[in-house]
């Protein structure tokens, strides 16, 4: 394996920064970039570099959305005392609701686990990833013709949520946005585009903190210490990049105009095409 350079850990950290939130498949782009960089292939780039990558983008969406964080711990603990007490509120407090959302949410993915080894493998694929990525542009384009919908917190099922999930657990294949298949799935179950774009970041934190925690025992074993000061780097500037880019997508979330990240991901994945074919 070749050593990590300064460059790639900085190129990584932007790649994981944009592609983790902007609706264009972080996986799918990671793997693009290893392949390019000659590092090709999941288990040639450090995974405890990788498990890194994941947390500096799970701490930029702990900034972008403290406020709800907050209210949605405390209102944990609330719950845990009404439980013990054997209360219930006589209108169940947003935050809860939105507790509860992310959770049924998350379910999907307890199903992807006994195939997820299989699933990070199709990374290697390159024309799997491209296709991918054709197949995240198509998504995109049709979310901006869907009829805007009202739901937020306050009224969304838990089977709306369930749906949402299932999109995220789809997302787990290398060229599928996991934002662009969860906003998606939000706005065709009715969500209003803004609450879209906030339960899909809220519903990450889970998703992102489940996957390296799995990998994480695998991760701590094959550290390399000596290049860890160039691993925070790129951590530091996934991080500020991905901060950056919830900031973007809050922006442009209800004017409906993610037309521009699928024409974006058509094009991703008609080069990644090309490129495969001229390196034949």
């Amino acid at each position: 394996m070749n050593p990590l350079t300064l460059f790639s850990s900085v190129l990584l950290g932007i790649i994981q920064g944009v592609t983790e939130f902007l609706p264009v498949s972080s996986s799918g782009h990671l793997a693009i970039a290893e392949h390019l960089l000659n590092v090709s292939g999941a288990s040639a780039v450090p995974p405890f570099f990788d498990v890194l990558l994941h947390l500096g983008t799970l701490f930029a969406v702990f900034i972008a959305y403290w406020e709800d964080i907050r209210a949605m711990i405390l209102e944990f603990f609330c719950g845990v005392s009404d439980l013990v007490r054997g209360t219930t509120p006589a209108r169940v407090p947003p935050a809860r609701r939105m507790i509860l959302l992310i959770i049924a949410g998350t379910l999907p993915l307890f199903a992807v686990l006994p195939v997820k080894d299989a699933i990070e493998g199709l990374g290697d694929n390159m024309y799997f990833v491209a296709f991918a990525l054709l197949a995240t542009g198509c998504l995109l384009f049709a979310s901006d013709h869907v009829r805007r919908g009202r739901k937020t917190e306050k009224s969304a099922t838990m089977l709306d949520a369930l749906l949402v999930g299932v999109g995220q657990a789809l997302a787990t294949c290398p060229g599928i946005s996991r934002s662009g298949t969860t906003i998606t799935a939000g706005c065709f179950v009715g969500f209003d585009r803004k609450f879209a774009v906030r339960y899909s970041f809220l519903m990450s934190i889970p998703a992102i903190l489940g996957a390296n925690l799995l990998s994480l025992k695998d991760a701590l074993a094959d550290i390399l210490w000596a290049e860890v000061p160039v691993y925070l780097v790129g951590v530091a500037v996934s991080a500020a990049v991905g901060y950056a880019c919830i900031r973007l997508i809050r922006l442009v979330a209800d004017k409906g105009k993610f037309g521009f990240f699928a024409y974006y991901c058509w094009l991703a994945g008609i080069v990644t095409l090309a490129l495969i074919f001229t390196q034949k």
